[in-house]
């Protein structure tokens, strides 16, 4: 069956007491909308639809960055999830198929839970769960897996507030008939908004089928504070590292390592305390991490060793064998097979050939002030310690550069080249020169 999903991302989020539009907020180096398009894309969707509101601008861009597929609408007014939902029916025109409802402040639903809710063959779906505290949630009012109602926390009765099946906010439901029930939503309730869970009722009035469908509470969560989103964060490394480790990586120190959600780690890989994933990361097996790196957008390939103490940054590609030790900083670069790049490096805007080794202290200065230039290392070059590559530059295969060099132009392949002045030694000097200076410091302090 085919599948859309509408994911609402229009609340302002006000309890976060933030500028930043709530689904904004990071969770695992991603905007809490990202984790319910990332579920929701393991049912292969046909169509995506983000409905934003308050700060709509910045929502969007990031959309646009996370899931350039995914198409928004607006909610200019926030008048109920319903009205929201109503806001996103027109961009399902000619859609024929189940659509899901999920929430970008709901990060924790997954993949395997939307798809037995999809599967679902009742007119309409809600996803529930047994709540401990049931709290300020909607009830959902069943008969089994047979629902009859929904009521909000605002509107039930002592009775109904007593019920610990609860609302999580997640319908499934086919598109032409969502957008029927959706058309006949009123706002005569409490807070005067458009309930979608109203659908629910108007769906059993004529005699259509509703069930609920569970999941475990901790699927549910919603972020609604700072501190909620503390929270969440940890319960979300803790799920990263349990996964890690089930699928065969090494942790040295398991709750110093954080993750991002889009991590992904081959089998046999090892991690040292203290590594810290950015997005964007791929580590192929058998690779090792060494204690205090932090990798953002890169990949790593088998056998790799990084660190202690490195930077991957975006654009960094390591092929096999490669070798980046500690205080080294790779940024935009590819490094060919069995590179070493041992300390106190800093590689940016560059291409090296298998086999180079790169001394300490090498730089490439990529950056005019204006324009990014890139530098080019053959295979099996050798770069002296504290050489400095102005690029553009081009070191050719199996050349070489001297220690402490500046190197301003081509190096042909098998070349030697020096780009350094020439040292000049004065015998003596040093002693007279400290002579002179003890005397004018002892003259200003017996001036004072």
């Amino acid at each position: 069956m085919a599948i859309a999903l509408i994911v609402l991302a229009a609340g302002q989020g006000t309890r976060m007491n933030s500028d930043l539009p709530k689904v904004l907020h990071r969770l695992g180096g991603a905007p809490l909308f990202a984790h319910a398009l990332a579920a929701g894309r393991g049912l292969e969707p046909e169509r995506v639809i983000v409905v934003a509101g308050h700060g709509a601008e910045a929502v969007t861009k990031a959309v646009a960055k996370a899931d350039p597929e995914a198409q928004i609408v607006l909610q200019t007014e926030q008048l109920g999830t319903g009205h929201a939902v109503a806001q996103a029916l027109p961009a399902l025109a000619g859609f024929e198929g189940r659509v899901l409802v999920l929430y970008g402040d709901t990060p924790f639903i997954r993949p395997e839970t939307l798809e037995a809710l999809a599967a679902s063959s009742a007119d309409v779906t809600v996803l529930g769960f047994e709540a401990t505290d049931p709290g300020r949630y909607g009830r959902l009012i069943a008969e089994g897996e047979a629902l009859e109602r929904i009521v909000e926390f605002k509107d039930a009765t002592d009775q109904e507030r007593a019920i610990t099946l609860c609302n999580s906010g997640v319908i499934a439901c086919d598109a032409g008939l969502l957008s029927e029930l959706v058309a006949g939503l009123g706002n005569d309730n409490a807070a005067g908004e458009y309930y979608l869970t109203d659908i629910v009722a108007a769906a059993r009035a004529r005699g259509l089928s509703a069930e609920v469908a569970t999941c475990p509470e901790a699927e549910t969560l919603g972020i609604n504070t700072r501190a909620e989103l503390a929270r969440a964060e940890a319960l979300f490394q803790a799920r990263m590292r349990d996964e890690a480790l089930e699928n065969g990586v090494t942790m040295v120190d398991p709750g110093t390592v954080w993750f991002a959600l889009d991590t992904y780690l081959g089998r046999d890989v090892v991690l040292g305390p203290h590594v810290v994933f950015g997005p964007g990361v791929t580590v192929e097996s058998g690779a090792q991490i060494e204690a205090f790196c932090h990798l953002e957008g890169c990949h790593i390939s088998r056998g790799a060793t990084v660190g202690p103490f490195a930077r991957l940054r975006p654009g960094a590609e390591l092929a096999e064998e490669v070798h980046i030790g500690n205080f080294v900083e790779v940024k935009n670069a590819i490094l060919g097979e069995g590179v070493k790049v041992g300390h106190l490096t800093y590689l940016g805007d560059a291409e090296v050939g298998e086999g180079t080794n790169i001394g300490a202290g090498t730089i490439t200065c990529n950056y005019d002030g204006v324009f990014k230039h890139r530098t080019t290392i053959g295979a099996n070059a050798f770069i002296g310690s504290d050489t400095m590559l102005v690029a553009p530059v081009t070191v050719g295969a199996g050349a070489m550069t001297g220690s402490g060099s500046t190197i301003t132009e081509d190096v042909p392949p098998g070349a030697v080249a020096l780009g350094r002045a020439k040292q000049v030694t004065k015998p003596g000097l040093a002693t007279k020169l400290f002579e002179m200076l003890r005397a004018r410091k002892a003259a200003l302090k017996k001036g004072s």
